[in-house]
């Protein structure tokens, strides 16, 4: 055979295995986003789930705050295995909650029930907003940070479930941006925990939640651009100061904000 066909065939043939070869964006460790890239048109699944994947052959996943194996991915008839790294968590004590705010009584558990619900539904949204592989950018200027993702919250001397957000410290009042374009899937204004509260559609199973809030702007089914001001600070529902409590979701797994303002 001509070696300019060979070489021909080869630069095909190369460009094909590259063309079909699995990229992520973020790091294996335990609460972290993942961002993949695959050839269009491929089919992916993480563990047993199968994930959408975008006409650019983008797709997103994220680790749980306590996995111990390993994660496998699969493109198409292709297996991929994937370490976890362990990490360490903070332990967190607030005090001066009012003590229904900690162990609310009986009469408010269907309310709460309700609210959770609402929560859980907006999450399970699975769209095909592109919107997920963008860059996300942080949503209150000059805050201070005072709370972590995956610490154990000891609230009133009382352990409590760990804390799955990041919380920005900032005076009441202070704008709030949109950390990216999105549509607004669920707006209300007096949730018992979390008080005025937005969550935020990405596309592909990917939102964001802010909770606390004094005001909200925007309401469900708006498109929000990110940096656009949608509310301002505030201390509404379990708050003990004026902040804003961020949460990113992949469906129902609570991963670790940080992981998007870092990629």
């Amino acid at each position: 055979m001509d070696s300019k066909i060979i070489k021909y065939i080869l630069i095909i043939f190369f460009f094909n295995l590259k063309a079909i070869a699995v990229e992520f964006q973020g790091k294996f460790i335990q609460g972290h986003y993942i961002i993949g890239k695959t050839s269009p048109g491929a089919k992916i699944i993480i563990d047993k789930k199968k994930v959408k994947v975008s006409k650019d052959g983008y797709f997103a996943f994220g680790i749980g705050k306590d996995r111990k194996f390993d994660i496998v991915i699969r493109e198409n008839e292709k297996k991929i295995v994937k370490k976890i790294q362990k990490r360490k968590y903070k332990i967190q004590r607030i005090d001066g909650l009012p003590k229904k705010k900690v162990t609310p009584p009986e009469e408010l558990y269907e309310r709460i029930k309700k609210e959770n619900q609402l929560i859980g539904k907006a999450r399970e949204i699975d769209s095909d907003l592109p919107f997920f592989k963008e860059k996300f950018i942080l949503p209150v200027d000059d805050a201070i940070i005072t709370g972590v993702y995956g610490s154990q919250r000891i609230l009133n001397g009382i352990p409590k479930w760990p804390h799955y957000g990041l919380d920005f410290a900032q005076k009441k009042g202070t704008p709030i941006k949109a950390m990216n374009n999105a549509i607004v899937t669920l707006a209300e204004n007096d949730l018992f925990y979390t008080g005025a509260t937005l969550i935020f559609d990405h596309g592909h199973g990917v939102s964001t939640l802010y909770m606390h809030m004094d005001k909200i702007f925007v309401k469900v089914g708006d498109h929000v651009k990110k940096g656009e001001i949608v509310g301002t600070v505030g201390s509404s529902g379990r708050a003990t100061g004026p902040h804003l409590d961020i949460r990113l979701n992949w469906f129902s797994e609570r991963l670790d904000p940080q992981s998007i303002l870092k990629n």
